[in-house]
């Protein structure tokens, strides 16, 4: 099994079973289409040069509004109200071309690259 390397983790909370952030359907749409734009583009292929894009349906990210809400990992975007009109820009801009869809962000929480030692 060789590793792979991956650029991009697209955490989409789509179809919240409390739907609370997000109408289910308008979630489910926006899911349909990111899934579809990954697979057409390429981004899903392991021997991409970038690395892969994974992608992933989560019932809930504790946003709870302006939903669907994706999720950019590493980079530590959230956007609000992604429809399936607005994640084509989203996977050209930021995916693709690495420049945020400033206008559509919600908040940005970059992870930590580092651990602080504990003594």
């Amino acid at each position: 099994m060789s590793v792979q390397r991956v650029s991009h983790h697209l955490l989409l909370c789509a179809t919240p079973i409390n739907a609370k952030c997000c109408n289910p359907e308008e979630g489910l749409a926006t899911w349909n289409e990111l899934k579809r734009l990954v697979k057409e583009l390429g981004l899903e292929k392991s021997d991409r040069p970038e690395g892969l894009v994974l992608r992933s349906k989560v019932d809930c990210l504790r946003i709870c509004e302006k939903g669907p809400v994706l999720l950019v990992w590493p980079d530590g975007i959230w956007y609000s109200d992604v429809t399936s009109d607005k994640i084509k820009k989203i996977i050209y801009q930021h995916i693709i071309n690495h420049k945020p869809v400033q206008q559509w962000v919600l908040k940005k929480l970059p992870f930590m690259t580092t651990h602080p030692t504990t003594n």
